[in-house]
């Protein structure tokens, strides 16, 4: 069974870069059928998606957030990588490492989410 769990830091001080990372066990990341994604939800808001990683090592991200997002994996490690650069209080939210199914485009696994604040 694919299990996902994020882990970084609670709390991140405005201008600084967030890290993040998904630890996928019962998987592996460099499964053709699938790709990684990374998910948010802001406080009062609804899900938000950050972007994908795909086997071919091919990313895709959300515009809203220029080019301040970047998705990486280890596949020796069985790891994705979210990093996030010039935070602002506007980037606090629960952040969601998830699994997508490929052709159904579903995601059929996700991590349990990991509260990351941005304040000084």
């Amino acid at each position: 069974q694919v299990q996902l769990q994020e882990s970084g830091p609670g709390l991140v001080k405005p201008s600084q870069t967030l890290s993040l990372t998904c630890t996928v066990t019962g998987a592996s990341v460099a499964a053709d059928n699938y790709a990684w994604s990374w998910i948010r939800r802001p406080p009062g808001k609804g899900l938000e998606w950050i972007g994908n990683i795909y086997n071919s090592g091919n990313v895709y991200y959300n515009p809203s957030h220029g080019r301040r997002t970047s998705v990486s994996k280890d596949t020796s490690k069985g790891q994705v990588t979210l990093q996030l650069n010039s935070v602002t209080p506007e980037d606090t939210a629960v952040y969601y490492c998830a699994r997508l199914r490929l052709g159904v485009l579903e995601y059929d696994s996700w991590g349990q989410g990991t509260q990351v604040t941005v304040s000084s």
